[in-house]
């Protein structure tokens, strides 16, 4: 009921600014992987109110970029069938597909029509903890705007914001702006609402890590990399052009090797994506700084 009200109330008032006193992660960083998507829909508003009160310190998300340039958390620049239900307007008998999810660009949608399609009812088909909800892709604007009023009113200090661009080299101009535009979109939402020093940027596409270490040296990034990627650290940071402040791989990359590598260079790593206590404890144990999970009660 509590968590109900809050939403209720979230829903009714926006801040203005992240207004906080610079803070750093203190401790091991509990990362709640798109909010909660183990217990919540994915980049919802719900999943992400829901990952603070199990106690994350660190929201992570995904964002993407709609044709009237606004910055939304999305994991696919698309609707993703799997979570996606038509429910208004001229979508209301639309029906969104495997085959035919790749149509439905928000690259190529204005936020008006975006609020049309609920992400948030529809049974997850590898995720069968989900509460079901409606929801609607936030804004990122939005989003912060309610972990500020939710943490006003727990009387607690902010989380940090871990947000990944969702862009690559093949896709630029199709289903996002290329890199430049991309970040410089993300940052007017993260200088607006004061949150420079609480955001971490993630990519898989360097591009966008390289704009950012260029244009916003003071802003925190994390390099993500890929279970398939065995090119190692050294070439990897190699080609990134620039030491991150977070290596974050897929955890079963993780071993003593890498984190003394690491640590050595005061890198934290951060793994993705540990569903399991046993492997969240694992890698604990052997000295990881924090980890990304879509079950953040497992912490």
């Amino acid at each position: 009921m509590r968590f109900l009200l809050l939403l209720i109330f979230m829903s009714c008032v926006q801040g203005k600014k992240l207004a906080n006193p610079p803070a750093k992660v203190e401790g091991f960083d509990k990362q709640g992987h798109r909010g909660c998507r183990g217990l919540m829909p994915e980049n919802t508003i719900a999943a992400m109110l829901y990952a603070l009160e199990l106690g994350v310190t660190t929201l992570e998300m995904d964002v993407v970029i709609t044709k009237d340039k606004k910055v939304i958390l999305s994991h696919e620049p698309f609707f993703n069938h799997e979570i996606s239900t038509p429910r208004f307007g001229i979508y209301v008998n639309a029906q969104i597909t495997q085959q035919n999810e790749r149509e439905w660009n928000i690259y190529q949608m204005n936020y008006s029509d975006v609020k049309k399609i609920d992400v948030g009812l529809k049974p997850h088909p590898r995720f069968l903890q989900q509460k079901k909800t409606a929801a609607y892709k936030p804004l990122l604007s939005d989003l912060l705007d309610s972990v500020q009023q939710y943490m006003m009113m727990a009387k607690r200090h902010l989380p940090f914001f871990n947000i990944e661009t969702k862009s690559m080299p093949a896709t630029d101009d199709v289903f996002h702006p290329k890199p430049a535009e991309f970040v410089e979109l993300l940052m007017t939402v993260v200088k607006e609402k004061e949150i420079e020093d609480r955001v971490i940027i993630q990519s898989f596409d360097f591009r966008t890590l390289q704009y950012l270490h260029q244009k916003y040296p003071h802003i925190k990034t994390a390099m993500l990399i890929e279970d398939f990627d065995k090119r190692g650290i050294e070439k990897q940071i190699e080609a990134l052009g620039f030491q991150p402040a977070i290596y974050s791989p897929h955890f079963s990359l993780v071993n003593e090797k890498l984190l003394a590598y690491c640590h050595q260079r005061t890198i934290k790593v951060i793994p993705w994506t540990v569903n399991k206590k046993e492997e969240i404890e694992r890698l604990k144990k052997m000295g990881v700084d924090g980890i990304i999970t879509d079950y953040p009660d497992l912490f």
